[in-house]
């Protein structure tokens, strides 16, 4: 599918594209987006935007807990969820967004291992708000778009709560029921709050619609058969104009390695499947901890000081497998390693697997000032600081794959919204980043040429433009437009490991063309139509990049960076009818296409693959109300046909589209709230998105079949 050029170049900032129960203009503008860095109502923030607030994220909780399955099903031109531990080929408008927790980074940029969205339990989540598409709001990384979880702030007063699910699938093995539990408090003593977590969570094995296990990555990682762990602090302290806050979030998630993947056939159309056996090499697992430090001014000298210093310290261990890339012959007979397959040549393989280690630290600094001097300008301009240092090793043999990788970024922004006339808002920042990589001398692996590769400080800096224009035709009836810029690195992980990435000789990371920082253009067009009965948001959008960074597989199934010349155009669009007090129905639609120059000659002529792009998608909901405190839901995806086609018009891949429906429940019970929720109602039957698009025959995965949830929270 095409899009007129003429209409997606000059394009949209769609508002808000979540459904909201009651649609007025009042509500939408008590709303305040704080990932927009200067906190506006959503109806000035010059970007599509959507908020999954509480009611909405609970409603989702009640049939699945995973979060990029609910994104997906409130923002559809995010791709469906792999239903695993990775989220490797998750995009939003066919790029990565930048994932972050109460604003601190955790996508890994240098070294994308696919695990950005498995750091946090949802219990701990008050609302998520994503910015679709690329931005520089908060610098590296936000190619598609920002993702921001905000965290649950104290009640205010004294409570206690806790809370219990439990899921199984339509065949409740013994094996296949996942529970879970949370207990949090609140509290208030003078000037000083708190709240804190805890959950834990088992997965049990998942069954598809046959009631056939579903079969296991056990080299990417698995969610499945797995447990995870959630600890969570806030402290703030209020006094005069100002507030201190201190977040702390501890999460791991651990695969317990009971189950071995069985081989499918992607030609054949057989799924891969699993059978009971211990993991010959350590499961793969998560460990994270994000915290930060937050002190905010509401007067200074007129202006709102706002200053965050974050960590995050990240560690995701991958599984093994009999990999030719982690072959070396300096091991052949090394005692403590486990031989697997002999190589085609008498080689001895043998099992290793990954680990990645990523610590960022930043400091967020920036002041505000409203309305100067009566002329009805706001400002907001400030610094930001970040370093990032990242390495991957191989566990059994302790070989490094990825050299430890250190990146300094200095970013000095402004940001100015102005409104000439009551109607109109305009708005235009200015950004400037300043990046240094630091890597020493290394040599790659013996499969990737033994190579001897020279390190090096290549700095980078690129300035960044944005600007965005509203207009209220009426009060119910506004245009949207704007253009904006991101800014990020290329998985550089990819690039140091891969000796194709250098020549034979003379090879130099300072020379590399290949690290290189992407800057994606991001253009959009939208309507937004708000009244009691009837809310409609419609965006064109297109999305270039000149030098971007697309994903492609190698034989071992690991990942390789193409850096190349890509377009992405797409359409996004919400209608909701408020058809009763009690009645809500609605759809959202998400459209997209997008290509890269396969032979470098400048034009874009190849389809992106399912690695790279999301899924042509429609969803249906009705949401009704019985009472005050107690509603369903139901709700249908439609993810469309596909035909993946090269520059001759050569199929290359094919997605089969389906159709899932879920359906929640809430009421109140006793002096708590019961949830009950199915997913995948109808059962179907159907190969995930990203297994047919990607060809694999280690992860031609099917979906999950219908699976029960129950939830009970009681508070005192």
């Amino acid at each position: 599918m095409k899009f007129a050029p003429s209409l997606v170049a000059l394009s949209v900032l769609s508002g808000l594209s979540s459904q909201v129960s009651i649609a007025k203009d009042a509500e939408m503008e008590t709303l305040v987006i704080t990932s927009s860095r200067m906190e506006k109502p959503l109806s000035a923030i010059p970007n599509t935007v959507t908020v999954i607030d509480q009611a909405q994220l609970q409603q989702q909780l009640a049939a699945t807990r995973d979060l990029s399955t609910i994104i997906g099903n409130l923002a559809p031109s995010f791709s469906p969820s792999r239903q695993k531990m990775t989220n490797t080929g998750e995009t939003l408008r066919g790029r990565q967004p930048l994932i972050m927790i109460d604003g601190v980074p955790q996508s890994n940029p240098l070294r994308n291992g696919g695990r950005a969205g498995q750091t946090i339990d949802p219990m701990m989540i008050e609302r998520i708000e994503i910015i679709h598409g690329a931005n520089a709001m908060h610098g590296l990384g936000a190619q598609g778009g920002i993702i921001n979880y905000i965290t649950k702030k104290p009640s205010g007063h004294n409570e206690s709560r806790v809370s219990f699910d439990v899921s199984a699938p339509t065949s409740f093995a013994a094996d296949s029921l996942s529970f879970g539990a949370n207990y949090a408090f609140s509290g208030t003593i003078g000037d000083v709050d708190m709240l804190g977590s805890a959950s834990y969570h088992s997965n049990g094995v998942y069954y598809d619609a046959n009631d056939d296990v579903i079969g296991v990555d056990s080299t990417q990682g698995e969610s499945m058969d797995s447990q995870s762990k959630d600890f969570f602090l806030k402290f703030g302290y209020n006094f005069g104009e100002s507030r201190l806050e201190f977040m702390v979030n501890h999460f791991n998630i651990d695969n317990n390695g009971d189950w071995m993947p069985v081989k499918g056939s992607f030609a054949n159309n057989i799924a891969t499947s699993a059978v009971k056996q211990r993991q010959p090499w350590q499961a793969a697992n998560n460990e994270v901890t994000t915290s930060s430090l937050s002190y905010k001014h509401n007067n200074l000298a007129g202006q709102q000081l706002e200053l965050q210093l974050f960590n995050q310290n990240f560690q995701g261990v991958y599984g093994g497998g009999c990999f030719a890339s982690f072959y070396d012959p300096a091991f052949d007979g090394t005692t403590g390693l486990t031989s697997c397959d002999t190589g085609s040549n008498g080689e001895n393989y043998f099992y290793d697997q990954s680990r990645n280690k990523s610590n960022k630290w930043g400091l967020k600094a920036s002041l505000i000032a409203n309305n100067i001097a009566d002329s009805g300008v706001d400002l907001a301009y400030g610094i930001d600081l970040f370093r990032d240092t990242t390495e991957q090793d191989l566990v059994q043999t302790g070989r490094s794959w990825v050299p430890e990788t250190r990146y300094d970024n200095i970013a000095p922004y402004a940001q100015l919204s102005f409104s000439p006339l009551k109607q109109l808002t305009i708005s235009g920042g200015l950004r400037y980043e300043y990046a240094k990589l630091i890597v020493d001398d290394y040599k790659t692996l013996w499969a990737s040429g033994d190579k001897q590769i020279a390190g090096g400080k290549p700095d980078f800096n690129q300035s960044l433009f944005n600007i965005g224009l509203s207009y209220n035709f009426t009060p119910s009836l506004r245009l949207y437009t704007s253009y904006n810029q991101g800014f990020g690195m290329a998985d550089i992980g990819r690039i140091l490991r891969d000796g194709a990435s250098f020549p034979d000789t003379g090879a130099s990371i300072e020379t590399s063309l290949t690290l290189e920082p992407i800057v994606t253009d991001n253009y959009e067009f939208g309507l937004d139509y708000q009244h009691e009965l009837l809310s409609t948001k419609i965006a064109l959008y297109r999305s270039e990049a000149k030098l971007g960074a697309r994903l492609a597989m190698n034989a071992d199934g690991f990942y390789d960076v193409k850096r190349e010349k890509s377009v992405i155009e797409g359409i996004e669009a919400s209608v909701t009818g408020y058809l009763t007090d009690s009645d809500d129905l609605g759809m959202t639609l998400a459209l997209q296409q997008g290509e890269y120059d396969s032979n470098e000659d400048g034009h874009i002529d190849t389809d992106l693959d399912g690695a790279n792009i999301a899924p042509n998608r429609l969803n249906l909901f009705w949401e009704h109300r019985y009472s005050t405190d107690i509603s369903s839901r139901i709700q249908a995806n439609y993810f469309m046909n596909r035909d993946f086609e090269t520059a001759s018009g050569d199929q290359y891949a094919e997605f089969d589209g389906y159709v899932t429906v879920d359906a929640s429940f809430n009421m109140p019970l006793y002096q708590g709230n019961l949830t009950l929720g199915i997913q995948n109602l109808l059962n179907r039957d159907y190969f995930g998105y990203y297994a047919q698009t990607v060809p694999n025959d280690n992860r031609y995965f099917k979906g999950m079949g219908r699976t029960f949830s129950v939830g009970f929270s009681l508070p005192f």
